[in-house]
């Protein structure tokens, strides 16, 4: 079996092996890609007060575990081009997320039932709770990656069950 081969030539890890973050209070999700174990965790933004801040919802930040677990902001180009995501509110408790990077996945940011906010997205044509996005990359340049799949995991929204899916963009 071909085991794919990151940008530096290394062998990619393989995404079910990367750390899973933990103790981020309100986090919505996360992206891992290769070629290392870096985390970006898309955390609710909250205002002094404790409500959600409606101008800029969601707070990404890398979880640097390739560097003891720091967690660091993202930089201008990551924020920008990369990682950063466009908001738009589309109602009371409702917003739509898109990154920066690749429009064409809409996320959904809303208070559900439970007056909690999830992130919802399509996984194999069932809305689910957007739990972790893989990027698996092999090649390519720092502003044009070679991106072989790109892989959700998540929850039926209805049922809970477990959701994953692959696409390529």
């Amino acid at each position: 079996m071909h085991r794919p081969v990151c940008c530096r030539g290394k062998p990619a890890a393989a995404p079910d092996t990367l750390p899973v973050p933990k103790n981020v209070k309100d986090m919505k999700f996360f992206v891992q890609r290769d070629p290392n174990s870096n985390t970006v965790v898309y955390e609710l933004n909250k205002t002094a007060q404790g409500s959600l801040d409606e101008k800029d919802p969601i707070h990404p930040f890398w979880i640097r575990y390739a560097e003891d677990g720091a967690q660091k902001e993202l930089n201008y180009i990551q924020r920008k081009f990369a990682y950063g995501l466009n908001t738009k509110k589309t109602g009371t408790d409702s917003y739509e997320l898109r990154f920066v990077c690749y429009s064409k996945l809409v996320l959904r940011l809303r208070k559900g039932p439970d007056s909690k906010y999830n992130v919802y997205t399509t996984i194999n044509q069932k809305e689910a709770i957007l739990d972790r996005v893989f990027v698996r990359i092999e090649g390519g340049t720092f502003w044009v990656p070679n991106v072989l799949y790109v892989e959700l995991k998540g929850r039926d929204a209805v049922t809970g069950k477990a959701l994953a899916g692959r696409f390529k963009p």
